[in-house]
């Protein structure tokens, strides 16, 4: 049943800002959606047509409000080799299977992965992608005439400084209606929207793809369609996330996978490519005063409306406007502090950060970079628990006793420094291995538990193993096979 308390509340709390701003983001949409199709090796439509499907979908089915998804770079780079290979019919049937999988990725909260990238991955990403959006300006600023360069820092001054005047209209909107006048009327003659490819003057069409329902065409679509959705829903995570920080509100990003599924899967059969969340058109939608499903709606709608109807009037915006936007984006998307924190940081959350930076630049992947940090990090928090591993050992008076006392965590880095700790061939009648302080975590902890105790057995000495609490005692109990009958041969089969 509706509730129109939470459809005034999702939908028209801020419908003034709302629409202003997915103008905007709209008009910004346009020369991107054309340069990932220029990537991807497809017709111009083809992405501009994902944009307006994915950004008018999601607006109802996704689980973040004010984030905007449409066609991007990460899922364009991908689909290079299928393109060229087979065509632009298994794009699409590879899109609708992309969305499978990722329908499949929400109903199993593959979301709470996200819990594993730490705030230097995701401080990183968000660098790397600024530093992404501002170089793919560059080739808009070279082997042009200087009134460019004029355009785009008068650009810049009216996103700037129109704000001191009045927020009632976004400044982005603003400099790209006055400069686009400014050019029209002025006869300046610079790169245009229309010089970038042909605009679609037609809605998009309801069709099946092209290609033969067999096993092979599985085989050939599900490599590209598993890599499209984990780029997709990996970049879509960490935009929901970037937003919830930008907006200090949370978001619910099962719902988001599930909603990226459904659009995407519906987007396959309008003969369009594969999209997801857009950091940089999502900070533009928020800085604009974006805030609920209405502006990503009216992006998508006033996008196909720009397209289909005013398309002669959109062909003469001038690129300079829409660069002076996207550097704003990377100036507002930087994250300016993080270059201070590299050195007040510990120098492994530096070294995370600065990784994935590199390594997002130096492939122009950013799933690539994300994986990359999350690996340093985990590498980087198993040695810092390692190094918390401690080993007291104590002899009785009268020499037939010692007792050892462990104390931290105990799990795959630290079995071998656990291991080493005992001395098996010291004679003693007695030892207690005293675990008040420490914690198993992993079947590799209690197996080094197990073999532990066994070798002293081997050497005529009782073990005693005392301070267990209620988690490892637990485990120990279930995994453990020292303290059951005919305990070697069970280790040996282990």
């Amino acid at each position: 049943m509706l509730n129109p308390a939470a459809i005034k509340r999702d939908w028209f709390s801020n419908p003034r800002a709302d629409v202003l701003a997915g103008i905007v983001v709209a008009l910004a949409l346009i020369p991107e959606a054309i340069g990932f199709s220029v990537v991807a090796g497809v017709d111009p439509r083809v992405g501009l047509y994902a944009s307006f499907s994915i950004a008018v979908i999601i607006a109802f089915v996704g689980g973040r409000q004010g984030m905007i998804s449409a066609a991007t770079a990460s899922v364009a780079v991908v689909i290079i080799p299928l393109v060229h290979d087979h065509g632009v019919e298994y794009l699409f049937a590879a899109t609708i299977l992309m969305g499978v999988f990722q329908l499949i990725a929400g109903a199993l909260r593959l979301d709470l992965l996200m819990n594993y990238v730490s705030r230097s991955v995701v401080t990183g990403f968000v660098n790397a992608l600024a530093i992404l959006i501002l170089l793919a300006q560059l080739p808009q600023l070279t082997h042009v005439t200087p009134v460019t360069y004029v355009l785009v820092a008068a650009g810049l001054a009216i996103i700037y400084l129109f704000p001191r005047i009045t927020r009632a209209v976004p400044s982005p909107l603003v400099a790209i209606i006055i400069l686009t006048l400014v050019t029209v009327y002025g006869g300046i003659h610079v790169n245009t929207v229309g010089e970038m490819g042909k605009l679609p003057t037609s809605l998009p069409t309801i069709a099946l793809p092209h290609v033969p329902l067999t096993w092979e065409t599985l085989r050939i679509i599900m490599p590209y369609s598993l890599t499209m959705a984990a780029v997709g829903l990996l970049e879509s995570m960490l935009t929901a996330q970037i937003v919830d920080d930008f907006t200090d509100t949370p978001s619910n990003k099962s719902h988001e996978m599930r909603g990226q599924g459904i659009a995407n899967f519906l987007t396959g059969f309008l003969g369009a490519m594969g999209g997801c969340g857009m950091i940089g058109q999502s900070v533009i939608n928020v800085k604009s005063g974006g805030k609920t499903r209405l502006s990503t709606l009216v992006a998508g709608v006033f996008l196909l409306f720009l397209l289909i109807v005013l398309h002669p009037v959109v062909s003469v915006i001038p690129m300079p406007s829409l660069v002076a936007v996207m550097i704003m984006v990377s100036i507002g998307t930087f994250s300016w502090r993080s270059i201070k924190d590299v050195r007040g940081h510990p120098w492994q959350s530096s070294v995370v950060m600065v990784a994935t930076v590199v390594i997002v630049i130096w492939s122009n992947n950013l799933a690539m970079g994300v994986v990359a940090g999350v690996v340093l990090s985990g590498l980087f928090f198993a040695s810092k628990v390692r190094r918390m591993f401690t080993v007291e050992s104590a002899i009785s008076g009268d020499q037939s006793t010692r007792t050892y006392r462990i104390e931290g965590e105990i799990f795959f880095a630290s079995a071998e420094r656990f291991a080493d700790a005992f001395d098996f061939k010291e004679v003693l009648d007695r030892v207690v291995i005293d675990l008040t302080a420490a914690h198993f975590w992993d079947i590799t902890g209690v197996g080094v538990l197990d073999k532990a105790v066994i070798r002293f057995r081997r050497e005529g000495t009782v073990v005693e193993v005392v301070g267990l609490n209620s988690a490892s005692a637990s485990m120990i109990e279930r995994f453990g096979v020292h303290d059951k009958p005919d305990a070697e041969a069970l280790l040996a089969a282990h």
